[in-house]
């Protein structure tokens, strides 16, 4: 990326495998959609149609094929691929992503309590269709991993066939990897951070103090998800040290502090 600042971190073009930016659609009409696509498509990734959204969202297949031809990939949020399998209509699921043209597929078990080994196994299925990722750690806030099985489980469903793991958070960034007033929970971040490679995990951050805490303590290109579409490019501006939180991030040390 060109600019006329120097001393600005390097950012992979797109598609990229780290530096990546998952957008959190709740409903955004198609003229929403659009909005966002012509200021934020080059800073976006993926957008997640979030929980169940796309069962009612008017305009669906138009919708999905703005971001498709925005060079931005849309996929269901996990709790769609929850609320058919506690149907047990796992069959109609994939007729469903078939259907939209979804390749990109979110196997979680944040709201409804699946088996691990089963999970692994959806992962494994859903693989050999298309491109999966996997979101660990539950939208339920007496549900608690220690970090040795954040770490156990990320690892076991890469391995069985995810490409990246999200660590849960919830749009509200009250759980999961954070406390619940929304800081950090270090023990546990610092465990995945540890034991798996950085470029595989997103992690949830829709809130600005835990994007800048990332971006400081993992660089400009640590891959964030969970982010509300009209934080785009304010987030692109935390990751490249134009915004306060992370202004003297980047710099050269004979210019901290002028």
């Amino acid at each position: 990326m060109k600019t006329i600042l120097p001393f600005l971190p390097e950012r992979p073009s797109k598609p990229r495998n780290s530096g990546l930016t998952m957008v959190m659609d709740k409903g955004l009409s198609i003229r929403e959609a659009e909005d966002l696509m012509s200021v934020g498509s080059k800073y976006t990734d993926f957008v997640k149609l979030g929980f169940g959204t796309s069962v009612i969202t008017p305009g669906l297949k138009k919708k999905i094929r703005i971001y498709k031809e925005a060079g931005v990939i849309p996929y269901f949020g996990g709790t769609l691929f929850e609320a058919f399998i506690v149907r047990d209509m796992f069959r109609e699921f994939i007729k469903f992503l078939d259907k939209y043209e979804i390749d990109l597929v979110e196997v979680s078990d944040g709201s409804y309590d699946i088996e691990h080994s089963r999970k692994l196994e959806y992962i494994k299925i859903l693989s050999k269709r298309g491109t999966v990722i996997s979101e660990v750690g539950s939208k339920k806030k007496e549900v608690v991993y220690s970090p040795d099985e954040w770490v156990a489980m990320m690892k076991s469903e890469l391995a069985a066939g995810s490409v990246k793991v999200i660590a849960e958070a919830r749009e509200s960034g009250t759980t999961g990897i954070y406390n619940e007033d929304g800081s950090i929970n270090n023990k546990i971040i610092g465990a995945i951070s540890e034991h798996v490679k950085l470029e595989n995990v997103i992690w949830e951050a829709p809130m600005k103090a835990q994007q800048a805490w990332f971006i400081k303590h993992f660089g400009a290109n640590v891959n964030l998800g969970n982010i509300a579409p009209y934080e785009v490019i304010s987030l692109e501006t935390l990751r490249l040290g134009l915004r306060g939180d992370t202004f003297f991030q980047f710099l050269p040390d004979n210019m901290m502090g002028k």
